[in-house]
């Protein structure tokens, strides 16, 4: 079993900044991080939850959607098996929980925005950490 355990979350002023962590373990680890399609998620209150960015751990390859690029970089530590996301010039709309997800996928198939952006493709999911932008 792959498990996945966030931290890092908080309370910020807007303009502050944030990292995320995200920490996978488990006895069947075996290559699972370093081939993986890993995300980043969130979800506001009465809202859907979205795909904020997604790497490969292999390849490095980021994605990210259009509301965080510049903003978020997300990066991986393979060694430490851990995910993060490096969150500056928070807003307010930045305010939800965070969530890590991941899949075995391929590099070419991590690729995929439109797939990988979508929750219901990944098999692994931390309990979330959370996120709180003040004005």
């Amino acid at each position: 079993q792959v498990m996945l355990v966030e931290s890092g979350g908080g309370s910020v002023q807007a303009g502050g900044s944030l990292r995320l962590s995200c920490e996978v373990s488990g006895p069947t680890i075996g290559n699972f991080f370093s081939d993986s399609c890993m995300a980043w998620f969130r979800q506001a209150p009465g809202k859907e939850r979205e795909a904020v960015a997604t790497t490969h751990t292999g390849s490095g390859d980021t994605y990210y959607a259009d509301s965080v690029k510049v903003r978020f970089t997300i990066s991986r530590d393979n060694p430490k098996k851990t995910l993060y996301l490096q969150m500056n010039g928070l807003k307010p709309e930045d305010t939800g929980m965070y969530y890590c997800a991941a899949v075995r996928l391929p590099s070419w198939s991590c690729a995929n925005w439109s797939q990988t952006s979508s929750q219901t493709i990944y098999n692994r999911w931390g309990q979330g950490t959370q996120v709180t932008v003040s004005s």
